[in-house]
């Protein structure tokens, strides 16, 4: 049984010594692409998810000297593997080593790429492989940024590839336990990992009653096989789910906390993907039915309405020609295929109808499309190589790599562009200071030094419409929305004197506001009944006394 999914060796075929410059083109490419990343990610981090999440919380565990629970922080339920790895930097005061942590996992999932794809094509083709997943623009934008999605990649990846290394190697029980372990901590770094454990969960029994030698495999021995799966996987992510059922009875809080929690528990309201772009953007029948390809093409960094983030549209074309008479290919070839583009399908369409449309949430899809667009770009140099005229080679040969490289220049543009939004040089040669480097993307900054400069330790301040970024306040903080409730509109609608809603504030131990106004104005205009809007404009009046403003943001004294 062992290596009977292997392909044989791939033919040598061209001039040795061109082969060797290739190899070493494509080794100072990748280096020269390692060190490009790494200075994009040499800058004070200033990412939404950064300073909302992935390290404000670990900041606050720190402040405290341990992990505990943070009512009004809902995002702090989530399972944090790779935010446990920010907090060792962070002791130390250093905030731009987590970037160098999350890159190190986009560097990890790129060897696995090359050590998949190495054995079954060459080490050009395992290169290539490697260098294409680096400088695909979502993967560029993560690998500079305080996220998870690169750990949730890695861990994901890991677990699909041992399970294909579990078929090759006869079913050895090694491999499984690996690969679910490794499951396990995608699931816990990212409750979309939970896509991950469900669809392999899935896979292995069909994959062993598939390809076990017996002609009739038992079902229960398959079913078993799936269940020591997730069994293993489940007790790797077991410290997050008992941690969130200690506190709130619900190990996957907040999802589905309505189930466990029936009488109390949080209904989030959801409107449907295809609802809300209709009703949002405006988006026809037909648009919407393009999403899936549109996703490929449209991405813009920033712009919700085209997936925050980008992918190159050779993720999808080199794919689909990885296929192309594939009935020619070993069947250990063909097996693998079907399975990584049978899982990159189901997780798109997973998460693609579970949530918001962002290319950061179907991430782990792009591995195996990174592989399969290898095995595409062999089919053609495999179709041109079988041409029997020289010059029909020569053309078909140019064309290709004026195709492949023209897939990488995209990418490489997006690298340009980079560079030029984060702008490292001006502030790794001194040219700026960390200050003001952080308060040319995050206007609230010098607010927020205002507050940890003059405000008293034990203040505790309401944010309102600062949409949430909590990283760089060193003093205590909540938030005036969650859930997409507002604390100050129920107090508003439910009161009637402004010396009420100032009690209903200042009882949850809140002594400062901190208030985006531009967007705080209209939302009141657009909320609030006019005598409503009478009774928060004397509740500010009598109660709020503004005490500094910059740039469309203000810190207010409750009094």
């Amino acid at each position: 049984m062992k290596n009977r999914l292997n392909s044989p060796k791939s033919k040598k075929t061209g001039n040795p010594s061109a082969v060797g410059w290739v190899k070493v083109l494509l080794l100072i490419l990748l280096a020269i692409l390692i060190v490009s990343i790494i200075i994009l990610a040499g800058v004070p981090p200033v990412s939404r998810d950064a300073l909302v999440h992935h390290l404000a919380i670990p900041k606050l565990y720190l402040k405290h000297g341990g992990i505990y629970e943070i009512p009004s922080l809902v995002f702090s339920y989530y399972p944090m593997n790779l935010d446990l790895l920010y907090l060792v930097p962070l002791y130390f005061g250093n905030d731009v080593i987590p970037k160098l942590i999350h890159f190190c996992f986009a560097l990890l999932t790129a060897w696995l790429i090359f050590n998949f794809l190495k054995p079954r094509s060459n080490t050009v083709y395992a290169l290539l492989g490697g260098i294409f997943f680096l400088s695909v623009p979502i993967i560029v934008k993560l690998s500079i940024t305080v996220y998870v999605d690169l750990g949730l990649i890695f861990f994901s990846t890991a677990s699909v590839l041992l399970i294909l290394r579990w078929i090759e190697e006869g079913f050895r029980l090694r491999f499984l336990l690996l690969s679910a372990l490794f499951c396990g901590l995608a699931a816990g770094t990212k409750y979309n990992g939970l896509i991950v454990l469900f669809l392999l969960t899935l896979f292995v029994p069909f994959l062993y009653s598939r390809y076990v030698p017996n002609s009739k495999p038992g079902f229960f021995k398959a079913a078993g096989y799936g269940l020591l799966f997730l069994s293993v996987a489940l007790l790797v992510l077991s410290p997050w789910m008992i941690r969130n059922y200690l506190w709130t009875n619900n190990p996957l809080y907040p999802l589905y906390d309505h189930l466990f929690n029936p009488q109390d528990g949080l209904i989030q309201q959801t409107v449907g993907l295809l609802t809300y772009r209709k009703t949002i953007y405006g988006e026809t029948w037909w648009q919407m039915a393009l999403l899936p390809v549109r996703v490929f093409f449209q991405g813009q960094d920033g712009n919700p309405q085209y997936f925050d983030g980008k992918l190159n549209p050779f993720l999808l074309l080199f794919p689909l020609l990885a296929f192309y008479r594939m009935k020619d290919d070993p069947r250990a070839l063909r097996s693998e295929r079907k399975m990584l583009l049978a899982y990159a399908i189901l997780f798109f369409a997973t998460a693609f109808f579970s949530s918001g449309m962002r290319i950061r949430y179907i991430s782990p899809i792009i591995p195996p499309l990174v592989i399969l667009s290898i095995f595409g770009v062999r089919k053609m140099v495999d179709l041109v190589s079988a041409l029997k005229a020289r010059y029909s080679r020569n053309l078909g040969f140019a064309v290709v790599f004026l195709i492949v490289s023209f897939s990488l220049w995209l990418n490489a543009h997006y690298i340009f562009t980079q560079y030029r939004y984060v702008d490292p040089i001006t502030y790794l040669s001194g040219t700026v200071s960390r200050d003001q480097y952080i308060e040319r993307y995050r206007r609230e900054y010098p607010v927020l030094r205002y507050i940890n400069k003059n405000l008293h330790p034990n203040a505790k301040i309401l944010f309102i419409h600062m949409g949430k970024r909590g990283y760089y306040c060193d003093r205590e903080y909540v938030f005036d929305m969650n859930f997409n409730r507002s604390m100050l509109h129920q107090l508003v609608i439910g009161l009637n004197k402004p010396e009420d809603i100032m009690q209903g504030i200042t009882s949850q131990g809140i002594t400062h506001l901190l208030i985006r106004y531009d967007i705080f104005d209209r939302w009141v205009k657009r909320s609030f009944a006019k005598e409503e809007q009478e009774l928060l404009k004397a509740f500010f009046n009598q109660h709020v006394k503004l005490l500094y403003f910059k740039s469309g943001y203000g810190v207010s004294l409750l009094e």
